[in-house]
């Protein structure tokens, strides 16, 4: 009696295998779970069903049939296969590298496990490490890197609320930059200025001059620096902060002919960044590259170098303007450095 009763199901488990290999994944689907109806215990129709719901991509319904099977037969090698299968189209790799490891516990000759396993192990890399491009791109936070130049700064301003609005600035003009360059690979050649905020004319003087020509030969270069020192006097500038992408500069090249020893970036692609004040000078590079085929600025190798691509941004008399704010009546008995 009982094998004439599993005929049906039988008879009906091998129609959804014949729609299942044409390719009629719903029919299949829809017939297996008419003999699920007929034999609820039968491992093997919940097995077959899950992968019919994976290829119709109803993932949850197949992740539990795939859970089904292995709770009506634990030491099939199936029930974990379909689990893994499941789980790798849901991008949770980890999880399905657990099942197929399991698989391969019970079936360890299945070379279709193993190539699940090699195959899951490389992508479970490749998908941390898209995770950490993605954390490093959104999460910028550059004033952590910048502890040696904030006790520098410290230890040179008297005022501290002064050296604070300068670390402040140096951050916030880097990290601008490197979201630009995060989005576009690229950042524009400007001059950001700290102005000060009793006498500067804010309607006259913006606090950033694009100077996207100023790298182009000796000449421009010359007449930049010169158009830069007046505008920081005419416009009480504090400090400047200066980003320019290594790729636009023509004038003057820097980093040619100093060696692997100071110049330890080699072709890398990246951007400079500048900052002058009446007591600190800074020159930064932060090189980039791309990760999985993001752009990517490492935050954490920011290197200081003294390659000064311009001539003092400020000029004296602008120096002196900024020391006077910062000492009233003593500006004339301080050194610029």
């Amino acid at each position: 009696m009982a094998e004439s009763e599993s005929k049906p199901e039988a008879s009906l488990k091998d129609q959804g295998n014949e729609f299942f290999k044409a390719g009629n994944y719903l029919k299949a689907a829809a017939i297996y779970t008419q003999a699920i109806k007929k034999d609820p215990s039968n491992p093997t129709l919940y097995s077959n069903r899950a992968a019919a719901f994976l290829n119709l991509v109803k993932l949850q319904k197949a992740l539990i049939d795939a859970e089904t099977t292995i709770s009506l037969n634990p030491s099939w090698d199936k029930g974990y296969f379909r689990k893994g299968c499941v789980l790798e189209a849901m991008e949770r790799f980890d999880d399905a590298l657990d099942a197929f490891r399991i698989a391969a516990q019970h079936n360890p000759q299945s070379t279709e496990v193993s190539r699940k396993i090699k195959r899951l192990t490389q992508l479970s890399k490749e998908k941390k490490r898209s995770e950490e491009v993605d954390n490093l791109r959104s999460n910028i936070d550059l004033a952590k890197y910048l502890d040696g130049f904030k006790s520098e700064l410290a230890q040179k301003h008297v005022n501290e609320e002064y050296w604070k609005n300068i670390f402040s600035f140096v951050v916030e003009t880097m990290e601008t930059a490197v979201r630009s360059w995060h989005q576009t690979s690229n950042v524009d050649a400007r001059v950001y200025f700290l102005l000060d905020k009793e006498k500067t004319d804010t309607k006259k003087y913006a606090p950033v001059v694009n100077v996207d020509k100023a790298f182009e030969s000796p000449h421009t270069h010359g007449d930049c620096v010169s158009f830069l020192r007046q505008y920081a006097v005419d416009s009480f500038s504090r400090a400047a902060c200066l980003i320019v992408p290594k790729n636009a500069i023509s004038y003057p090249q820097v980093w040619k002919g100093q060696g692997p020893r100071k110049w330890k970036h080699g072709q890398s692609d990246g951007f400079f960044v500048e900052l002058e004040s009446p007591f600190i000078r800074k020159e930064w590079f932060i090189p980039s590259s791309s990760e999985k085929g993001q752009i990517l600025c490492r935050a954490s190798v920011i290197v200081l170098n003294m390659f000064k691509l311009v001539q003092t941004m400020l000029g004296r008399k602008a120096l002196l303007n900024t020391l006077e704010v910062t000492y009233p009546g003593n500006a004339r008995f301080l050194r610029c450095t």
